[in-house]
């Protein structure tokens, strides 16, 4: 007989953990949609954001427990479309787009449209993400991440409730914030990932991490918005200056290489 012992099968059961940390997720971002309805959008963005947590703890937890399935994977893009698709919509919509109604007509095609297009680009991105997954380099997002635009667009409409700008007044503005965010997701630009940082067991990181890392949770715990919006902002232009520096780069070195 083997003097090693014989594990006994993981049950099933465990695959319930990660599921549920996704099913929190969508609940996030349901309850911000009822929120937007009833005029809260305060609390409407804040549930993106607590959805884009849970929605980055349930992939970490089904790796730590060994329970990655291809259902989780799927679940975990239909709950980022409500989230991160619809939700961030959906409140753009009816906290300022919903405005442009009383300009006419048109205006107020441009509301909803917006909207959608925006929808609509999460959809494409997710649906793009999962057919690359495997493929593509993991150290960078091919077009800005879903949870990332919805930070910028939640962070904004967040910062301008904290000093009591109405959405109505910034109805002009917030189609082209809803057009840009949902193009530069299914754009080709790269994103850095964050996936190459060292997080495991035994890895370490450099000490100035850990200062920029108090830093920003310091400044979080004194103005939440103003820096979520300035954090994610500056996420959102790395994608086209990373780029095209990348792009102007190498066109540089084959010149000098044919020179």
């Amino acid at each position: 007989m083997s003097d090693h012992p014989v594990r006994t099968p993981r049950h099933r059961g465990i695959y319930l953990l990660p599921n549920l940390f996704t099913t929190g997720a969508m609940f996030a971002g349901y309850y911000a949609i009822l929120a937007s309805i009833d005029g809260r959008f305060t609390e409407a963005a804040v549930a993106v954001f607590i959805a884009a947590l849970l929605d980055g703890m349930d992939g970490r937890v089904a790796r730590l427990t060994g329970t990655q399935s291809e259902f989780g994977v799927q679940y975990d893009s239909l709950s980022d479309l409500v989230s991160f698709g619809l939700a961030p919509s959906l409140v753009l919509y009816d906290w300022s787009l919903t405005t442009l109604k009383a300009f006419g007509p048109l205006w107020g095609k441009v509301g909803w449209a917006s909207a959608f297009l925006y929808a609509t680009c999460a959809a494409l991105r997710l649906a793009r993400f999962n057919t690359q997954v495997g493929v593509a380099d993991k150290r960078y997002f091919q077009g800005l991440a879903s949870p990332a635009a919805a930070a910028v667009c939640m962070s904004f409409v967040w910062t301008m409730e904290k000093f009591g700008v109405p959405g109505g007044e910034l109805c002009f503005l917030t189609p082209i914030l809803a057009v840009v965010v949902g193009l530069l997701m299914v754009s080709r630009f790269r994103y850095y990932s964050f996936k190459a940082l060292p997080m495991g067991q035994g890895e370490r990181i450099p000490f100035w991490w850990v200062v920029v890392l108090v830093l920003v949770l310091v400044l979080l715990y004194l103005d939440p918005p103003t820096v979520l919006l300035t954090v994610f902002s500056l996420y959102l232009l790395s994608g086209p200056v990373v780029t095209l520096w990348g792009i102007a780069t190498r066109r540089r070195a084959r010149r000098g290489s044919s020179a």
